[in-house]
């Protein structure tokens, strides 16, 4: 039964149209509007004249993003008491903008929308979020456009550098219902900023009477603005950097550009550290003022010029991980500018404080200074690639005076940038005598990961605690000795592939490494170890000490032992180890052991895998290929010879054609590229295996149809000659013959896949990889039965006692030794059997055919033997085989064909 129509239509509406039928709708409602009753007193209006064009940089100079706000909770909604909230946020999106007959005032219409505001974000750590609103409810089509929306116009003055504008707009009340609101829009815009002034401030305010419903409390604004910016402090910024003391000579950058190095690489979040003997509100700049040390702080909105002038901004919390959101927080912001001095080889900055007065951000304090630099050596202890310090310039005495607070970046993983970095190793004493103690006696003809090839030496990893919990992680080969091999923000190695001196004892056999190591789950604070030990190229051993940071305490007594799976590995090998703690179980850094285990492949085995494929590729091609040309030899025989056409089974014709069509009808890319696709694309190559799989599909399509071909005139010629009717009985007799054959096989197959299946059920360690479904075995059958696809052709022979050569040697031979090949390929590949390789077959799939010891001899035989019998028959008679007392007996009875 039909289900019953949905009472419910739903109309599809384009977003750009939509908002276009708005910003019409918006701006009719704000010509009705007074401007000069509510605005003639902050900004004077003037007749506009000429329209500027659109995309004109005096258009976009009133762009506005990421603006904050607050209040209006009649239709935004109250915040949320929870971390997890989206903040509030506005934007303006100028329509059109004219010049006035006032010099320095110009006329403009614009979009100003509300986003943000009775939103949370609900959700435990872990697990994915959603978005709930707590109020007000509205219909769901607004969703996309905002919380409000106002439709404005007014005018702008450079001189007073105010902006003033009226007009209407949407928004809802807390019940739901939609609201038609007015209001007045006013911010103090200068054209041209600094660090001062590049913080505007605004209001919304409602015309409605307040005891209507459509009134809404004062909004105030709050925007961050680069337009037209001009440095005041840099001159300041760089005296100010004299009280820093560096560890180590910092990294330069050569001739180049900072900003062209490190200007975007900066943009991440650092740990503060502060005095261990601070206090009295001297712990650093928000300490006296909010009662609070936060332990993060992140730099974002950075603007670099070419000569190295920046600006940016620093907020700070008590979470790690902070989003750019454009937003500021008044009291927990600094803004500051700043230059690199390429002499000191540091950054300097004075930064100023973003603060709330009057309901008013403004920036206010300017006596902070940051500096910020690039270490040129590294250590287990201190692997942070950007080190830096905040001070105060205040007296001691000041109120505004805090201690000097030191900060380091937390993603310690390296750039390419940092050309000349050095690491120096502290903690080698204590695993160096377990490389020499290493026995390679066990494994003297295993081969192990080149130390050189970072590739093979950096490897995602699986974490198991004693709970049985697991977490993805990853360890990251840095330098080899004191050569920088490194990874980039987005894990790919940078290090190239040199010459990397050994340097335990001038030993080749080992070497030091240094490791990053991280794991745990992203959003709760992974853990992250710092690590630095020996590898022994002949063992795969790979044994390190770690430190970890918590909290504010160090923790170096931890041992990393990891076994690396060799390239040559057995079934069921690969990499695996533990991370323990060499401290006593009382503590309180003590941690109960973990367990690694790797389960991905090297890039030299991947790059392995390539070539095999390739190879295999190419013989799938070429087999192909032959068979078109076996079916077309075919074809030309039977032209030269058509009195031989009716001979030929039309059950052997109907078992190849098959054997064509099936990849073709059948999902040819999941039963032949079945794990290829998937294992490949660790390695992109610009889709050669898509290219490849065309060209395969492509050559099977001109093979079936060949072989339709050839069946079609088979067919055809038999049926057009009613004197071959006994052929006709012969072929009958054939199919009642191999027809049960075949069935009985297929039951032996569905018995052993049901039976391996309950087998490997019980089990509770097996590879997916090694299950294959039903349909998979009956493929494999089918395979079967194509090898053998002259037992057909060799039953109409006896039934007929046929000798027309109604096969052509090349076709019946040729097409014998492509079946057979992949079986004895299948042969060799099993003596030089790599685990891992076995995901790549592409040719002698195991999809495609049944492979085994046994199989591989047994099928090329009956193959030859099926070809040798064909061969005899047909200049002999089909009935040689058959005992010569049953021939002349009468035992045997010919099935009569009618000759011509």
């Amino acid at each position: 039964m039909a289900p019953p129509p949905n009472s419910r239509v739903r109309i599809r509406v384009s977003p750009t149209l939509l908002l276009l039928f708005f910003t019409t709708l918006l701006s009719t409602s704000a010509t009705k509007i007074s401007y000069s009753d509510h605005c003639s007193s902050f900004v004077p209006s003037s007749p506009p004249t000429d329209l500027l064009p659109t995309h004109s940089s005096v258009t976009s100079f009133f762009q506005i993003d990421g603006g904050q706000y607050s209040g209006g909770d009649q239709i935004f909604g109250a915040d949320p008491n929870s971390t997890l909230s989206v903040p509030r946020s506005f934007s303006f999106h100028p329509r059109s903008v004219r010049e006035t007959l006032a010099p320095g005032t110009l006329s403009l219409t614009g979009i100003l929308t509300f986003h943000g505001g009775g939103i949370r974000v609900s959700g435990a750590p872990g697990r994915s979020l959603r978005f709930a609103q707590i109020r007000p409810r509205r219909p769901r089509i607004f969703n996309r456009v905002g919380r409000a929306m106002f439709g404005l116009s007014g005018f702008w003055s450079e001189p007073a550098g105010r902006l003033c504008m009226v007009g209407g707009g949407f928004g809802w009340s807390s019940e739901g219902r939609s609201l038609d609101l007015s209001a007045v829009f006013k911010l103090n815009y200068p054209n041209v900023s600094n660090i001062w002034s590049a913080i505007v401030s605004g209001t919304i305010e409602s015309l409605d009477d307040r005891t209507s419903v459509n009134y809404f409390d004062p909004v105030r604004l709050l925007v961050y603005t680069e337009k037209n910016y001009e440095f005041t402090k840099v001159p300041d910024a760089i005296r100010s950097c004299s009280v820093v003391k560096t560890r180590d000579e910092p990294l330069g950058f050569g001739n180049g550009s900072f900003c062209d190095y490190v200007g975007f690489h900066m943009m991440q979040t650092y740990r503060l550290e502060y005095k261990a003997d601070c206090s009295g509100g001297s712990c650093g700049p928000f300490d006296r003022r909010l009662g609070f040390s936060p332990s993060f702080m992140s730099l974002y909105r950075i603007r670099c010029l070419e000569d190295g002038r920046l600006r940016m901004s620093m907020a700070f919390s008590m979470q790690r991980k902070y989003r750019d959101n454009g937003i500021f927080e008044p009291g927990k912001t600094l803004v500051g500018e700043g230059a690199w001095d390429g002499e000191k080889k540091r950054l300097c900055v004075v930064a100023c404080r973003v603060a709330d007065a009057n309901g008013s951000s403004t920036v206010s304090d300017c006596t902070i200074g940051l500096s910020l630099w690039f270490p040129s050596v590294l250590s287990i202890e201190h692997r942070s690639t950007i080190s830096g310090q905040i001070w105060s310039y205040r007296d001691k005495n000041d109120s505004g005076y805090f201690d000097m607070v030191s900060f380091a970046n937390l993603d310690t993983r390296l750039l390419r940038s940092y050309h000349g970095l050095k690491y120096k190793y502290t903690k080698l004493d204590l695993v160096n005598s377990s490389c020499v103690q290493g026995d390679a006696s066990s494994v003297r003809r295993k081969r192990f990961p080149d130390v050189k090839k970072a590739g093979d030496m950096s490897f995602s990893i699986f974490v198991k605690d004693a709970g049985g919990n697991i977490s993805w992680g990853y360890a990251g080969l840095l330098f080899v000795g004191e050569t920088l091999y490194g990874i980039s923000l987005y894990g790919r190695f940078s290090g190239t592939q040199i010459p990397v001196p050994a340097l335990v004892d001038d030993d080749p056999r080992c070497w030091n490494v240094s490791y990053y190591v991280r794991y745990g789950n992203e959003s709760n604070n992974p853990t992250e170890i710092s690590a630095e030990g020996t590898y022994d190229v002949e063992t795969g051993m790979l044994i390190m000490v770690g430190c970890r940071q918590v909290g504010s305490s160090l923790d170096c007594g931890i041992l990393i032992n990891i076994q690396l799976a060799p390239l040559n590995p057995e079934e069921g090998e690969y990499s695996k180890g533990k991370i323990s703690s060499t401290r006593e179980n009382s503590d309180p850094l003590f941690f109960k052991p973990l367990e690694i285990s790797v389960r991905g492949m090297y890039r030299t085995q991947a790059a392995e895998n390539i070539r095999w494929m390739n190879i295999e590729i190419a013989m799938v091609l070429l087999s192909l290929t032959l068979s078109c040309i076996f079916i077309g030899l075919q074809l030309y025989h039977i032209k030269k010879h058509p009195d031989v056409l009716p001979s030929i089974s039309i059950t052997m014709l109907v078992i190849l054609t098959l054997g064509h069509m099936l990849p073709l009808v059948l999902n040819f890319e999941a039963l032949f590229f079945k794990n290829h696709s998937r294992k490949i694309s660790l390695v992109q190559s610009g889709g050669w295996l898509e290219v490849n799989e065309v060209v395969v599909m492509v050559i099977t399509m001109v093979a079936f149809l060949l072989q339709s071909r050839l069946l079609q005139v088979a067919w055809s010629a038999r049926s057009a000659d009613e004197r071959k009717q006994g052929l006709w009985s012969a072929e009958r007799k054939s199919i009642v013959l191999c027809l049960p054959i075949y069935i009985v096989g297929g039951l032996i197959t569905l018995f052993i896949h049901f039976g391996s299946f309950g087998t490997k059920q019980k089990r509770l360690h097996y590879s997916s990889s090694d299950f294959h479904s039903l349909w998979e075995d009956l493929f494999s059958y089918a395979g079967l039965i194509l090898d053998c696809f002259l037992f057909p052709q060799f039953l109409l022979n006896i039934f007929c006692n046929s000798k027309d050569k109604s096969l052509a040697p090349a076709f019946y031979g040729g097409t014998t030794v492509v079946r057979s090949l992949p079986h004895v390929y299948d042969a060799y590949r099993a003596h030089h059997y790599i685990p891992h390789l076995r995901y790549s077959y592409i040719y002698a799939s195991q999809n495609g055919d049944i492979y085994s010891s046994a199989w591989d001899i047994i099928i090329p035989c009956a193959g030859m033997l099926f070809g040798v019998l064909i061969f005899l028959q047909q200049r002999f008679g089909g009935a040689l085989i058959l005992p010569k007392k049953i021939r002349e007996s009468g035992g045997y009875e010919m099935v009569p064909v009618v000759g011509h």
